[in-house]
C-alpha cells in the first residue's frame, strides 16, 4: 500500500493518483466541514475556503443582492459558496448552481431570501 493509503504513489517530484482511488480522494476533499460560531457547515464544493491574511481578514462580509441592492451579512466561507454559485450561473453550470442554492437554503435561509430568491 502507498504511504497515504489513498492510492498516491511518489515518483520523484510528482505525486501520482491511481484511477481507482482518485474519486475517493476528490470526495474526501469535497466533504470539508467548517466549524464557525459553534455550528458545523458541510461545504458543497471543492473550493478554497481558507481564510485570508490576518491583516485583511474579516469574519463576516456584506454581500448585496445584484438586483435590489439589499444587503446580507455572510461569513467568509459562505461568500466563497456565493461566488462559486454565481459563477456557475454565468457559465450555465446548472448542477453546481443548484448545489449552491440548496446549501444556502439549508444553512443561511434568511440570507438566501435576501440574495438569491
Amino acid at each position: 500500500m502507498d504511504s497515504v493509503g489513498l492510492g498516491l504513489t511518489n515518483t520523484g517530484e510528482v505525486m501520482n493518483i491511481t484511477n481507482n482511488k482518485y474519486s475517493e480522494l476528490v470526495a474526501l476533499h469535497k466533504m470539508e466541514t467548517i466549524k464557525w460560531n459553534d455550528k458545523e457547515y458541510k461545504m458543497p464544493f471543492d473550493a478554497d475556503y481558507s481564510r485570508q491574511k490576518a491583516d485583511s481578514f474579516k469574519e463576516e462580509i456584506i454581500v448585496k443582492n445584484r438586483f435590489s441592492g439589499a444587503p446580507a451579512l455572510l461569513p467568509w466561507f459562505a461568500v466563497a459558496v456565493y461566488d462559486t454559485l454565481m459563477g456557475a450561473e454565468q457559465l450555465g453550470d446548472v448542477k453546481t448552481h443548484r448545489k449552491g442554492l440548496d446549501w444556502f437554503q439549508k444553512y443561511f435561509t434568511d440570507q438566501y431570501y435576501v440574495l438569491l430568491d
